[in-house]
């Protein structure tokens, strides 16, 4: 299940290269390793949890993982999942993780997905080009006046503002499209998924912010960016713990330094690196974290 060391290096590589982009943020100098989460938890009263490469790989659950977010249950901690998959509406995203035997309920998700609607509220009443499977309908996005991003020009230069969600049907072709209609008239650019890459079993897909920087090089519009490393899926995370929760007692979970363990840390809470699964798995770790210079808190074998 791990990605082999090319792969690795491209998303590595892929993620420096746009880090200008990226939030700022200071670490310290060291970081301690560990097994597993149980042997951190008596750290922590809450756990922020990546999905890809901390509880899974694709359509396959990670071994053990299941029976480590209930034996921190048991513990007392709380547990929320904080994913850029923004493709999928809440309720695919639990009937997934309960195929894979994980039984989380809708407050215990906090999704790019959801953030990016969330500040699409607040927008004016746009109409959307949308990047997204349209097999998965329009479920939670039936209140929004969109256009599905396909293969007919007219559509992109008629809508008002785009929102890209997921790129499992997007082609070249379309994005050639974008960036064309983009040159011709500058528009804002809402991306529900940052990420440039997620890991599969057959090795990386490549997500809506890989396109987003891409298109943000070809036509000079900046996108804005929902969900890790950005600040605004924590704040909704946040609010989801309530006023009570304690930054110093909390930790971010990922396998990514430049989503999980840089938006961690940018927004104040601990953070923890899964280095055997995902999109470090063939990588040398330690090699990876002084060239990037983000640095965890912890470096965890496996969750």
């Amino acid at each position: 299940m791990a990605l082999s060391k090319e792969d690795a290096d491209w998303a590595f590589n892929a993620y420096e290269a746009i880090s200008p982009r990226l939030p700022q943020a200071v670490f310290s100098d060291r970081y301690e390793t560990a097994e597993t989460l149980g042997d951190i938890a008596k750290h922590f009263d809450t756990f922020l949890l990546d999905s890809f490469g901390v509880l899974n790989i694709g359509a396959t659950a990670i071994p053990g993982a299941a029976e480590r977010i209930e034996e921190l249950r048991a513990l007392g901690k709380r547990i929320i999942v904080v994913t850029n998959a923004a493709g999928y509406p809440k309720h695919v995203q639990i009937a997934k993780y309960k195929k894979l035997g994980f039984e989380f309920a809708a407050e215990d998700i906090v999704s790019s997905r959801g953030t990016a609607l969330a500040a699409i509220a607040k927008a004016p009443d746009y109409t959307w080009g949308l990047m997204a499977a349209p097999g998965f309908g329009l479920d939670e996005l039936d209140h929004l006046d969109t256009r599905f991003l396909e293969d007919n020009a007219a559509v992109y230069d008629a809508v008002d503002a785009f929102l890209l969600l997921g790129s499992s049907i997007w082609t070249e072709a379309r994005q050639s499209l974008l960036e064309a209609s983009l040159n011709r008239n500058p528009r804002p650019v809402f991306v529900g998924n940052p990420d440039i890459v997620a890991p599969v079993e057959a090795g990386l897909t490549r997500q809506p912010g890989h396109y987003a920087h891409r298109l943000a090089d070809a036509t000079g519009v900046e996108p804005r960016f929902f969900g890790k490393p950005f600040s605004n899926i924590f704040e909704q995370a946040f609010m989801r713990l309530g006023g009570n929760f304690d930054p110093a007692r909390t930790v971010m979970v990922g396998d990514t330094l430049h989503t999980d363990i840089l938006g961690g840390r940018a927004a104040g809470v601990k953070t923890a690196l899964i280095s055997d699964y995902g999109s470090l798995a063939e990588t040398d770790v330690k090699a990876a974290i002084k060239a990037s210079n983000i640095v965890p808190d912890y470096v965890l074998s496996r969750p």
